[in-house]
């Protein structure tokens, strides 16, 4: 199965592209499924008909769907929220004010990962493409399964079982409102979702970031901004789609300035995205709109529809690349993060809690929980090496070296031991 997420600046073109990739794979014989994650969704114009909120049909072997947040965070939520709602209140909230607070930060993409890792696990579908929101949101996307992890540790400071020993205790001495069984369930499987959403966006072997741009300078500037944001979260960018490149046929005077203009700002995208594949893809003489376009579009980016192999298949990988790894050396075990096109001074790097670096690049930061393997040792030291941050660790030559397994990440496990979700006390409810 291969995920493939398009994103971009605002207005770049990413639906058009998504749209022909989905086209161009379900033609291939994949089963495909394409959505829109994308508040002002505009997956249905680009097939030229209505796409709603429920999987449709758009063509053999092509199903498309324009995500409904409302009613995808009422069915993961619901349950935490409705609590949430009843313990404001109960702390002299008003009702509106409880009910809107219930609702936290990051919501809307909690409830695109939700319908991506269902589709994904579903084993319906052979590839899920992502037409995603602009930069920044999707970029708050991809980041949310940290930031959810976090928020729950926070709102949620309690261990299953010591609320299911104390609760007959405190409805008896407060009227405090209590999460009941129906509440922690629906944490688990929040809990459950993301640490699967993470599973599959992380890993690169399914799944693959796609930066459409177009060759404007303020346009490039935001996409290598975001190339070191994905990175840095661990996503792998395998490709960079350059849109509305004026062919070189074209005469008309009028256009001379933005030929030479384009031309520097080509050059431009190929030096910063290097060594990752630049697709070049012209500007068209109509609106790229139903199905017709979308065949002239994905023949310009792909190639002609040559049957089912490497050449022209949009599944392939275009580009392997690890965007963080542990290795050891000369006494050192080294955490590396690919952190392309930043500068050494705008990376910020402080240990938070036992097990977590928090690496800061301007507004935009990362938890990187460490392993067992490294939480126990202390940050020695951190340079960049090309265009890496290695952070280093001393060994501890008297301490047993550590095993693989302690040296995989590990930053859901104390927040599933504490909802019971371990196994050891028989309260696992994983669904």
């Amino acid at each position: 199965m291969r995920i493939l997420l398009y994103t971009g600046k605002g207005g770049v073109g990413k639906t058009s592209m998504s749209a022909a990739t989905a086209l161009r794979c379900a033609e291939l014989g994949y089963r495909t499924a394409v959505l829109s994650v994308d508040p002002a969704h505009s997956l249905g114009d680009s097939f030229d008909r209505r796409i709603g909120s429920n999987l449709t049909q758009l063509a053999p072997n092509l199903w498309g769907q324009e995500i409904d947040l409302l009613s995808q965070m009422d069915q993961y939520w619901g349950r935490v929220q409705g609590y949430l709602n009843a313990l404001f209140s109960w702390r002299g909230m008003e009702g509106v004010v409880a009910e809107e607070t219930a609702v936290l930060p990051g919501m809307e993409e909690l409830a695109s990962l939700m319908q991506i890792t269902a589709l994904a696990d579903s084993g319906k579908y052979d590839v899920i493409i992502i037409d995603a929101a602009p930069t920044g949101s999707t970029l708050q996307l991809l980041s949310f399964p940290d930031m959810a992890r976090w928020y729950v540790e926070k709102v949620f400071p309690f261990q299953r079982r010591a609320i299911q020993l104390a609760r007959p205790v405190m409805k008896r001495m407060s009227d405090m409102p209590m999460p009941d069984e129906d509440v922690f369930d629906s944490i688990e499987e929040l809990v459950t979702y993301l640490e699967r959403m993470s599973e599959l966006l992380g890993d690169g072997e399914i799944s693959s970031v796609r930066l459409v741009l177009n060759p404007e300078k303020m346009v490039v500037k935001e996409a290598q901004r975001a190339y070191t944001y994905l990175n840095l979260y661990g996503y792998s960018v395998d490709s960079v789609v350059c849109n509305r490149v004026f062919p070189q046929q074209l005469s008309d005077a009028y256009f001379d300035g933005w030929k030479v203009a384009q031309s520097a700002n080509l050059e431009l995208v190929r030096e910063a995205f290097q060594p990752l594949p630049i697709f070049e893809v012209p500007f068209f003489q109509s609106e790229v709109t139903g199905i017709e376009m979308l065949h002239v579009l994905a023949e310009n980016l792909y190639g002609p529809l040559a049957g089912k192999g490497a050449e022209g298949d949009p599944t392939q990988k275009y580009f392997i690349g690890k965007p963080q790894e542990i290795a050891r050396q000369d006494g050192h075990y080294v955490l590396s993060i690919a952190l392309p096109l930043v500068e050494r001074d705008e990376v910020h790097l402080h240990r938070s809690v036992f097990d977590e670096l928090v690496v800061r690049i301007g507004n935009w930061k990362r938890n990187v929980s460490l392993p067992i393997g490294l939480a126990r040792l202390e940050v020695s030291s951190a340079k960049f090496e090309g265009d890496r941050l290695n952070i280093y660790f001393p060994v501890d030559e008297s301490a047993p070296a550590p095993t693989p397994e302690e040296l995989k990440p590990n930053r859901w496990e104390a927040l599933k031991s504490r909802l019971g979700m371990d196994g050891a006390n028989g309260n696992n409810h994983n669904r």
